[in-house]
Protein backbone atom coordinates (compact mmCIF):
# COMPACT_ATOMS: atom_id res chain seq x y z
CA UNK A 1 0.00 0.00 0.00
CA UNK A 2 2.65 2.35 -0.37
CA UNK A 3 1.86 5.65 -1.20
CA UNK A 4 -1.29 5.42 -1.02
CA UNK A 5 -3.07 8.48 0.56
CA UNK A 6 -4.76 7.91 4.10
CA UNK A 7 -7.85 9.58 2.97
CA UNK A 8 -8.72 6.83 0.70
CA UNK A 9 -9.11 4.30 3.41
CA UNK A 10 -9.99 6.66 7.04
CA UNK A 11 -13.84 7.13 7.91
CA UNK A 12 -15.08 10.44 7.54
CA UNK A 13 -18.13 10.32 9.41
CA UNK A 14 -16.90 11.50 13.04
CA UNK A 15 -18.36 11.16 15.34
CA UNK A 16 -17.92 13.56 18.14
CA UNK A 17 -18.28 14.45 22.01
CA UNK A 18 -17.22 17.04 24.19
CA UNK A 19 -14.68 17.32 27.23
CA UNK A 20 -17.80 17.54 29.88
CA UNK A 21 -20.12 15.11 28.22
CA UNK A 22 -20.93 13.06 30.64
CA UNK A 23 -20.08 8.56 30.16
CA UNK A 24 -23.71 8.21 30.24
CA UNK A 25 -23.84 9.33 26.59
CA UNK A 26 -20.58 8.01 25.68
CA UNK A 27 -22.13 4.38 26.66
CA UNK A 28 -25.14 5.21 24.58
CA UNK A 29 -23.30 5.94 21.64
CA UNK A 30 -21.32 2.87 21.96
CA UNK A 31 -23.94 0.87 22.52
CA UNK A 32 -25.93 2.07 19.82
CA UNK A 33 -22.96 2.86 16.45
CA UNK A 34 -20.67 0.00 15.68
CA UNK A 35 -17.39 1.46 16.27
CA UNK A 36 -15.08 1.62 19.17
CA UNK A 37 -13.37 5.05 19.14
CA UNK A 38 -14.73 8.65 19.91
CA UNK A 39 -12.90 11.63 18.98
CA UNK A 40 -13.11 14.55 21.69
CA UNK A 41 -13.11 18.11 20.38
CA UNK A 42 -13.62 21.35 21.90
CA UNK A 43 -14.09 24.52 19.62
CA UNK A 44 -13.93 21.96 16.43
CA UNK A 45 -10.10 21.13 17.72
CA UNK A 46 -9.13 17.70 18.30
CA UNK A 47 -8.15 17.51 22.26
CA UNK A 48 -8.40 13.48 22.81
CA UNK A 49 -10.00 10.09 21.79
CA UNK A 50 -12.15 7.81 24.00
CA UNK A 51 -12.38 3.78 23.40
CA UNK A 52 -14.46 1.88 24.28
CA UNK A 53 -12.25 0.04 26.04
CA UNK A 54 -11.21 3.26 27.95
CA UNK A 55 -15.36 3.08 28.88
CA UNK A 56 -15.40 -0.58 30.23
CA UNK A 57 -12.42 0.17 32.84
CA UNK A 58 -14.38 3.41 34.04
CA UNK A 59 -17.49 2.14 34.33
CA UNK A 60 -18.68 -0.54 37.09
CA UNK A 61 -19.61 -3.65 36.06
CA UNK A 62 -22.81 -3.70 37.73
CA UNK A 63 -24.54 -1.50 35.58
CA UNK A 64 -27.34 -2.89 34.23
CA UNK A 65 -27.28 -6.11 36.55
CA UNK A 66 -29.28 -7.38 39.64
CA UNK A 67 -26.36 -5.82 41.40
CA UNK A 68 -26.67 -2.33 40.31
CA UNK A 69 -26.30 0.18 42.90
CA UNK A 70 -26.24 3.98 43.50
CA UNK A 71 -22.38 4.35 42.97
CA UNK A 72 -22.37 1.89 40.04
CA UNK A 73 -24.67 4.52 38.46
CA UNK A 74 -22.84 7.52 39.77
CA UNK A 75 -19.59 6.15 37.37
CA UNK A 76 -22.19 7.28 34.04
CA UNK A 77 -21.79 10.78 35.76
CA UNK A 78 -18.18 10.92 35.00
CA UNK A 79 -17.09 13.03 32.46
CA UNK A 80 -15.05 12.32 29.24
CA UNK A 81 -12.22 14.71 30.21
CA UNK A 82 -11.85 11.87 33.13
CA UNK A 83 -11.07 8.84 31.01
CA UNK A 84 -9.58 10.32 27.14
CA UNK A 85 -6.11 9.93 26.02
CA UNK A 86 -4.85 13.64 25.73
CA UNK A 87 -3.00 14.77 22.99
CA UNK A 88 -3.53 11.51 20.96
CA UNK A 89 -0.93 10.54 17.87
CA UNK A 90 -2.37 11.91 15.29
CA UNK A 91 -1.78 11.89 10.80
CA UNK A 92 -1.74 14.56 8.88
CA UNK A 93 -4.13 14.62 5.32
CA UNK A 94 -1.39 14.37 3.59
CA UNK A 95 -0.34 11.11 4.92
CA UNK A 96 0.10 7.91 3.51
CA UNK A 97 -1.38 4.16 4.77
CA UNK A 98 2.63 3.81 5.10
CA UNK A 99 2.64 6.50 7.54
CA UNK A 100 -0.45 4.99 9.30
CA UNK A 101 1.15 1.38 9.40
CA UNK A 102 4.18 2.84 11.03
CA UNK A 103 2.29 4.92 13.87
CA UNK A 104 0.42 1.52 14.41
CA UNK A 105 3.75 -0.34 15.17
CA UNK A 106 5.64 2.62 16.79
CA UNK A 107 2.96 3.39 19.11
CA UNK A 108 0.48 1.22 21.28
CA UNK A 109 -2.62 2.48 20.00
CA UNK A 110 -5.73 1.40 18.13
CA UNK A 111 -6.86 4.10 16.51
CA UNK A 112 -5.26 7.34 14.20
CA UNK A 113 -7.24 10.64 14.14
CA UNK A 114 -6.63 12.90 10.76
CA UNK A 115 -6.53 16.02 11.39
CA UNK A 116 -6.30 19.09 9.03
CA UNK A 117 -3.19 21.80 9.25
CA UNK A 118 -5.86 23.61 12.41
CA UNK A 119 -5.92 20.64 13.96
CA UNK A 120 -9.30 19.92 13.58
CA UNK A 121 -10.68 16.13 12.98
CA UNK A 122 -11.03 15.06 9.48
CA UNK A 123 -11.56 11.33 10.05
CA UNK A 124 -10.09 8.24 12.02
CA UNK A 125 -7.66 5.44 10.88
CA UNK A 126 -8.06 1.76 12.66
CA UNK A 127 -5.98 -1.51 11.64
CA UNK A 128 -9.15 -2.70 10.74
CA UNK A 129 -9.20 -0.08 8.02
CA UNK A 130 -5.88 -1.08 6.96
CA UNK A 131 -6.69 -4.57 6.51
CA UNK A 132 -10.03 -4.34 5.11
CA UNK A 133 -8.39 -2.66 2.20
CA UNK A 134 -4.93 -5.24 1.49
CA UNK A 135 -4.78 -6.24 -1.60
CA UNK A 136 -2.82 -9.67 -1.96
CA UNK A 137 -0.93 -9.86 -4.93
CA UNK A 138 -1.84 -13.74 -6.13
CA UNK A 139 1.53 -13.91 -7.98
CA UNK A 140 3.90 -13.21 -5.06
CA UNK A 141 5.23 -15.91 -2.96
CA UNK A 142 4.03 -16.84 0.29
CA UNK A 143 5.27 -17.50 3.42
CA UNK A 144 5.83 -21.02 4.67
Amino acid sequence: MAGVSIKKIMSAKLVTVNLDDKLETVKEIFDNLKFHHLLVVEERKLLGVVSDRDLLKALSPNIGSARESYQDIASLNKRVHQIMTRRPIVLQESATVDDAIHSFNTHSISCLPVVDLNFRPVGIVTWRDILKNLRINPTSPTAP
